[in-house]
């Protein structure tokens, strides 16, 4: 995927939501100047655990208001960290705190899910054994959200309960999102082997770009 943005070695790169970093120390491999940021600070610790040489910088931050004050040349958001928030209004923040963040013709890499493959072939209940834990998920939509539920037993820790949710865009809204906050949209994937995007097959829908210019106020 890195080699869609087309970037030289030594870019400064921007990781929004690394979560524990795997992204983040593969783009460092690569070669460029990374930073990752993410509000969860139990995640960062762990990131860092696996970064005992220091080849990234991380940080902890809100992604609708990221504490930097410098410019990439790419910013990326992997894995569908987008659409966490309770409205519109505020996943909408995002889009325009990347192109901030973004030098003038810098690139960035959405990788979002396909709300219709969702819709299609959401799994509703699902069981696993993992590393001695029982882990319980259920997903259903509702009110233009995919939600899941995650309950997680272990002798250790008794049960523990959790909840996502991800906004489901569709494609055309999406767009509309990004070109208001001054993001150009080159390719839309619909898939990391760079397969074009098909609405009724493809998992993923893939926003890679670059910023326009002046970003809008």
């Amino acid at each position: 995927m890195i080699d869609w943005l087309d970037l030289p070695k030594g870019a400064e790169v921007l990781d929004l939501c690394c979560g524990m970093g795997r992204h983040s120390l593969a783009l460092a491999d690569l070669g460029y100047n990374v930073t990752g940021v993410d509000l969860s600070e139990v995640l960062l610790e762990e990131a860092r655990k696996q970064d005992q040489e220091g080849r990234v910088a991380w940080m902890q931050g809100d992604m609708r208001c990221v504490p930097v004050d410098r410019t990439f040349d790419a910013v990326v958001n992997l894995f569908t960290s987008f659409g966490y928030f309770e409205n519109d209004q505020e996943n909408g923040r995002v889009p325009g705190e990347i192109a901030r963040l973004l030098k003038p013709g810098g690139r960035f890499i959405i990788d979002f899910l396909n709300p219709d493959f969702v819709k299609q072939n959401l799994v509703p209940h699902s069981l696993r054994e993992e590393e001695g834990q029982r882990i319980e998920e259920t997903r259903y939509i509702e009110d233009g959200y995919v939600r899941k539920k995650i309950s997680i037993q272990d002798e250790e820790h008794g049960e523990r309960d959790y909840s996502e949710q991800v906004r489901l865009y569709e494609r055309d809204a999406f767009l509309k999102m990004l070109e208001e906050a001054g993001l150009r949209v080159d390719h839309v994937y619909g898939g990391y082997d760079g397969s074009a995007y098909e609405p009724e097959t493809s998992a993923r829908m893939i926003f890679v770009g670059s910023r326009t210019g002046s970003v809008p106020q």
